[in-house]
Formats: C-alpha cells, sequence, structure tokens
C-alpha cells in the first residue's frame, strides 16, 4: 500500500536543527527561557496593535486563562458555537460555568449573529446574563466579526476569540486573533505552525499578560511557596518554543500552500457533481484555509462513501465537526439555532491539507473523486 496521505501532518525544516541544540546546550528546558519570551514577541509583532502575547502548553488552557480572567464562575452562563472540537467548551465546564450553545449560520459555518441574538435575549428575560460569548475562527474561516461585535458591544458581553485553526486568516484586513477581548491560538502539531504541543492566549494589555503568566505558573507567590489563589501548569517550555521561533519564519509560505491547495481542490472538485467545496463567500474574508472542506449533496453517494474510499486508499480524511449540543455529556445544555450544524456532519467531510502535499499526494487524491463521477 503507498504511503498515508495525513489531514495535516507537521511540516518542518529538518536541515536546521542548531537552535535545538543551542537550547539544550545552554540547558534552559524547563517553563522559563529567553525562547518564551521571544517567542511571545515574535506572533507580537506579527499581531500589532499593541496585543499582548502569553506563551502557553495548550489553545485549551488559553481559553481557560481568558474565561478566569473574566471572572467566569460556578452558575455563570457562557455562550458557545456548537459546530467546534470539545475544546473550546471544556474550559467553560472546568470553571463550573454554564454552556449555552449557537448553530451556525451558511456563509462561514461559525457561530450564527441572529440566533446569538436570539439566546441573550432569551436569557436576560429571565435575568441570566451572559458572562462571555466564545467565537470561533472554523477550520480557519473567519467569523461574521462585525455582526459579532456589534452584538457583544450591544450586550455588553465580552467575546473570546476561539481563533485556534485561524493564524494568518484576515477579515477586512485585520487578522483573526485580534478581534476578542481575549483570543487564543493553537500550535498543536496538526495547525499551520506547530510547537508539538502549544498555544497562546492573546491579550489587550500588559496587566492581563501578567495575570495570566500569574495563574499560568501555579499563581506563585512571593517567599515560602506562598499562594493566594488557584493556579495552573500551563506555560510553554523553552524547548517548545525554539520549535515555534524556527516555524514562525515559514509562515507565510505555509500559508500561500494551503491556499494553493484549495485552488487545486477546486480544479479537481469543479466536475464532481453534487459536492461543494468550502470557499470564502466574500471578498473581505481571507481564509488560511487551514483544513480544505467539502459538502456532498448527491443521492447516489454520502460523505461517508468518500470517507470509505479514501481510507481504504491509505489517505486520511474525516467528518465535519460534530454539534457540541449533540454530544452525550452535553444535551442537557440549551441550543439556539436550526439544524445547519447538524447538517454540515452528516453531509462534510475534511481533505488532506497539509502544506507539505506533493503532486504524487493530489493525484492520488483526484483518483479517488474520479470514481464519483
Amino acid at each position: 500500500m503507498s504511503s498515508k496521505i495525513w489531514l495535516s501532518k507537521p511540516h518542518f525544516n529538518t536541515t536546521n536543527l542548531d537552535f535545538l541544540k543551542e537550547t539544550f546546550n545552554s540547558n534552559w528546558i524547563s517553563t522559563t527561557g529567553p525562547n518564551i519570551d521571544e517567542f511571545e514577541k515574535s506572533i507580537e509583532n506579527i499581531l500589532g496593535n499593541d496585543l499582548k502575547v502569553v506563551a502557553l502548553n495548550s489553545g485549551t488552557s488559553a481559553i481557560h486563562l481568558a474565561l478566569k480572567l473574566l471572572n467566569v464562575g460556578i452558575g455563570d452562563e457562557v455562550i458557545c458555537q456548537t459546530f467546534t472540537f470539545c475544546a473550546t467548551v471544556n474550559p467553560i465546564l472546568y470553571c463550573g460555568a454554564i454552556p449555552i450553545f449557537i448553530d451556525s449560520e451558511k456563509d462561514t459555518w461559525n457561530m450564527c449573529p441572529v440566533y446569538l441574538e436570539k439566546a441573550i435575549q432569551n436569557r436576560l428575560k429571565v435575568n441570566k446574563k451572559p458572562k462571555a460569548i466564545i467565537v470561533v475562527d472554523s477550520y480557519g474561516m473567519p467569523a461574521k466579526w462585525d455582526e459579532l461585535l456589534e452584538i457583544s458591544k450591544k450586550y455588553k458581553i465580552p467575546i473570546i476569540e476561539d481563533s485556534a485553526e485561524a493564524l494568518g486568516a484576515f477579515y477586512k484586513n485585520k487578522m483573526c486573533g485580534t478581534f476578542g477581548k481575549y483570543s487564543i491560538f493553537s500550535f498543536n502539531g496538526n495547525k499551520i505552525i506547530t510547537t508539538s504541543a502549544g498555544g497562546v492566549l492573546i491579550c489587550n494589555n500588559t496587566k492581563d499578560k501578567a495575570k495570566a503568566i500569574h495563574l499560568a505558573t501555579q499563581a506563585k507567590g512571593i517567599g515560602h511557596f506562598q499562594y493566594n489563589e488557584i493556579g495552573y501548569n500551563y506555560r510553554m517550555s523553552n524547548v517548545l518554543a525554539a520549535l515555534g521561533l524556527e516555524q514562525l519564519k515559514s509562515l507565510k509560505e505555509k500559508i500561500k500552500q494551503r491556499r494553493l491547495n484549495h485552488i487545486r481542490y477546486k480544479s479537481i472538485i469543479s466536475s464532481v457533481r453534487g459536492v461543494a467545496l468550502k470557499e470564502e463567500f466574500d471578498e473581505k474574508i481571507v481564509s488560511n484555509f487551514w483544513l480544505n472542506c467539502i459538502v456532498v449533496n448527491n443521492s447516489k453517494f454520502s460523505n461517508i462513501d468518500f470517507l470509505n474510499a479514501f481510507t481504504e486508499n491509505n489517505i486520511d480524511v474525516r467528518t465535519l465537526w460534530y454539534p457540541l449540543h449533540m454530544q452525550s455529556y452535553l444535551k442537557k445544555y440549551l441550543f439556539f439555532g436550526d439544524s445547519v450544524a447538524e447538517v454540515l456532519f452528516r453531509k462534510g467531510l475534511c481533505l488532506p491539507s497539509s502544506s507539505s502535499l506533493t503532486e504524487k499526494d493530489f493525484l492520488r487524491i483526484e483518483k479517488i473523486f474520479n470514481l464519483f463521477k
């Protein structure tokens, strides 16, 4: 059998590992060291707007700290996009808070502004004003930020932007990761830029950054191991920060390659009836196309038929997100919406989108699509 084509695999330059040798030789291998500061500053320079970055061990940790900075606690309600990975909602539960789920809209597959406002109005009628809103830029596609921010401002409810998958994506010339009161990126192994495991929290000021670092390093006090609040072991290690610094050098090239992948898929899929490739619905949106996705609307075959054909040929594809409000441990929570997210799950598929895809890989992928013409 041919070698496996992965959904989104790490893409490293292995010809130069001197940066790692230097890190080990300097003995800075824990959660302190110069690489961490430099990594944070590098992302701050990319984002601009005087934003402040905290390097952490995961994007999940970053969401949790954002909630803590907003003082989300037991019994508070937090509005959350349903069409996303479980790591978006789990930190709400860590806080003892209650998630309220919102359906997607059809253009971006992200949080629907209409149902968001309906949910807020519903909760206000029972004197339960939500404490925060978590919006996701799913698959690297920016959400409808103008509308969402207008609602956030109208009801004075802060947004946490889960931009885990959207580094380098733009909405109206503004980069994803800059829209929320707090925002996050993930550098998990399958992301465009990876530190193997890691993420960052993005804050609007140095005070919040200092507080986040304090919480991420066990809320250490001054002196003899004295503490006045619960802290967490969430800081990124200096070794992983070194990986991140090296990866950031090729960020633009990796995004360019993912967007070229999208163009190639557009050509391949154009002749397959009943299959639609996820596109940028408006010129003001620039996706990084972290993952290229399709929706299958054909009575003769389904997304599962595609999945099986790809799997049999050692090509890694996945269904789209299973909506959170349908998950067994989350069904008891309120949901506002229709069936957009559910339909996307039943009909959608994620395609291999690594920035290292080769012509040979695409020929194998195209061969599978040709089976369904």
